[in-house]
Formats: C-alpha cells, sequence, structure tokens
C-alpha cells in the first residue's frame, strides 16, 4: 500500500531552522514529483514546494522562497524539506503529498518566541 510518513517538525524559536522528512513506500518513489503542503491557522492548506521525479527541478512559493530547500533522495525513497530563517507564520501542519493529492499524516511545525 501507498505510505507516506512525515517527521521532524517540533517547536523553534523565530530565525530557527528545521530538516522534515518523509519517508515513501508503496509505490515507485522516483517516478513521482512530489510536494510539500502546509495547513495553517486562517489560511487552510497552501502549497510550499515542489520537486520532479529526478530531484532536478524545484518550485517554492514566493514567501518561503530562500528560506526553504526541498530535495529527496531516491535511492532511500525519502522527501526532505530543510526550513531555515523560520518565522513566526511558517507555523502550521506539514504535509508530503504526492501529484495526485496523496498525503502523509502531517508533522507539526511551531515557530514561537
Amino acid at each position: 500500500d501507498m505510505k507516506l510518513v512525515e517527521s521532524g517538525g517540533g517547536l523553534v524559536q523565530p530565525g530557527g531552522s528545521l530538516r522534515l522528512s518523509c519517508a515513501a513506500s508503496g509505490f515507485e518513489f522516483n517516478q513521482y514529483p512530489m510536494k510539500w503542503v502546509r495547513q495553517t491557522p486562517g489560511r487552510g492548506v497552501e502549497w510550499v514546494a515542489s520537486i520532479n521525479g529526478p530531484g532536478t527541478g524545484t518550485s517554492y512559493k514566493d514567501p518561503v522562497k530562500g528560506r526553504f530547500t526541498i530535495s529527496r533522495d531516491n535511492a532511500k525513497n525519502i522527501l526532505y524539506l530543510q526550513l531555515n530563517s523560520l518565522k513566526t507564520e511558517d507555523t502550521g501542519m506539514y504535509y508530503c503529498e504526492t501529484a495526485d493529492g496523496f498525503r502523509g499524516q502531517g508533522t507539526q511545525v511551531t515557530v514561537s518566541s
């Protein structure tokens, strides 16, 4: 069965960093474009970043450009999101998601002083 398991969230102060991971199983991971989305209070679910199957192409929501980096290790079937220079407005539940909308259970990121 297709499965996505996110981890790496936590509580961090503004300006801090986190690295999120998403372990994939049950499908040909390297064939799937992947993305990170987040659900934030008041803004609903919003797209954050995407990456193509080989990992050679990425795109980002404007507010996270230059702060977040999406990457993948197709040998290990893991998707990553490096979060730097975190802001309070980055607080939310972060999910990895396949191109056709299959999503994991999420990992909570809380940015607060």
